[in-house]
């Protein structure tokens, strides 16, 4: 995958007065005064927009904040408090600018922030018209928001096809290197670790990664379906029946290209989901009718850690257990603690998803994973094998 990096044109002097559109993710989650209470998507915006004011580029910089309706811009969805707190990071003044499809005035070696650009009418359905008005603003369009290459809008997608110069900012261009070194280009063997509540939400990402992993791994909800297609007992625990045949196909593509799928032999259950409730550990095949199965075992754990260490890539998607829950907080610790270890040992990991990001900092092994992918839907649709818009059209630029 080769797309064109702002890191290249500022190494060849070629932002030096140009007038450059970073497309940031600036989407953080706020409360009720507008007070930011998640930096996390603040911060990595910070490293494209200091190159491009140290290359002395004029600097734009536009996101998107929540979803307001097209064309009724309000003060709770405004970007002004992200541009504020983003002028601190800086270092430097961002004032917001509104009204700037039609035009926008910022010299060299200084930075503006664009409001929302949501509020613009024809940006989700990718107008043509508004991605050309876009593209026209600037010298070098660049996308640093892997969080929305999944979605084919007029900052996302239709500005790359008509900027002078498009590009991938440094946060985007890690991204497609890491997703890109944990699938198309795994040293094997491949491990994906994929858990959520659903199997249906999960699915098309479990059908492609059987026919390209050597281990699978399922947790939660997810897990459970397939217990209940390997005729395992699951009580009441959360599941989906009508699944089973679909889990019976994933297993059968596994099989048929010598891949494993290793399921929990022992699991943590409880008759309530509560922290305070009693709880136990139980075989598989010994599950009662009235508990729900809430996280993997002691035997579990050993197993899925011998398995983890032998992989040479890990890709980490949702927790094994209800981590948020002491009791059932366990196997997930376990995983965690497998999976830095493994990586401490010379494997490449990567982890992405909301869920699993605040299980990575939970357990303290956020500096001994290869890669943390901001990427969210981005990277499920990564896993699915789709083509994420935002990314080809950079792609087809590449050597523009």
């Amino acid at each position: 995958m080769r797309v064109k990096t702002l890191q290249e044109l500022a190494d060849a002097g070629k932002l030096s007065g140009k007038r450059v559109l970073i497309r940031s993710d600036l989407n953080a989650p706020h409360d009720e005064s507008g007070r930011i209470t998640d930096e996390t998507r603040l911060t990595a915006s910070v490293p494209a927009i200091q190159m491009a004011l140290r290359a002395g580029a004029a600097v734009m910089v536009v996101s998107h904040l929540g979803r307001p309706k097209e064309g009724v811009p309000t003060e709770a969805e405004s970007l002004i408090h992200v541009a504020d707190r983003l002028s601190e990071l800086l270092g430097t003044e961002m004032p917001l600018v509104r009204n700037w499809v039609d035009g926008v005035t910022v010299e060299p070696g200084h930075v503006v922030m664009l409001e929302n650009c949501r509020f613009n009418v024809g940006e989700k359905k990718n107008n043509e018209d508004l991605a050309r008005k876009y593209a026209a603003l600037c010298d070098v369009y660049v996308n640093d928001a892997f969080g929305t290459s999944h979605r084919a809008e007029a900052t996302t997608e239709g500005v790359a096809h008509f900027a002078k110069c498009a590009c991938a900012g440094p946060l985007l261009a890690r991204e497609i290197e890491a997703l890109t070194a944990a699938v198309e280009e795994a040293r094997h063997p491949l491990m994906a670790i994929v858990a959520g509540s659903k199997v249906s939400t999960k699915l098309t990402i479990l059908n492609h990664l059987a026919s390209t992993v050597d281990r699978l791994v399922v947790g939660g909800g997810i897990a459970n379906t397939f217990l209940l297609a390997k005729g395992f007992p699951i009580g009441k625990s959360l599941a989906e029946p009508d699944l089973v045949p679909e889990c019976l196909r994933v297993l059968k593509t596994l099989e048929e290209k010598h891949a494993t799928m290793p399921l929990p032999v022992d699991v943590v259950v409880s008759k309530t989901f509560s922290a305070e409730g009693p709880f136990r550990v139980c075989s598989v095949s010994d599950v009662a009718d009235d508990e729900m199965i809430l996280d993997i075992g002691p035997k579990s754990r050993e197993e899925l850690d011998r398995e983890v260490r032998a992989a040479k890539t890990i890709v980490w998607n949702g927790p094994v257990g209800v981590f948020e829950m002491e009791p059932f907080a366990g196997g997930t610790k376990a995983l965690a603690a497998s999976i830095a270890a493994a990586t401490d040992d010379g494997a490449f990991s990567i982890a992405g998803g909301g869920d699993t990001v605040s299980a990575v900092k939970q357990f303290g092994i956020a500096d001994r994973v290869s890669y943390i992918s901001t990427g969210g839907g981005a990277f499920l649709e990564f896993l699915e094998g789709k083509t994420l818009p935002a990314v080809a059209a950079l792609e087809a630029r590449a050597d523009d």
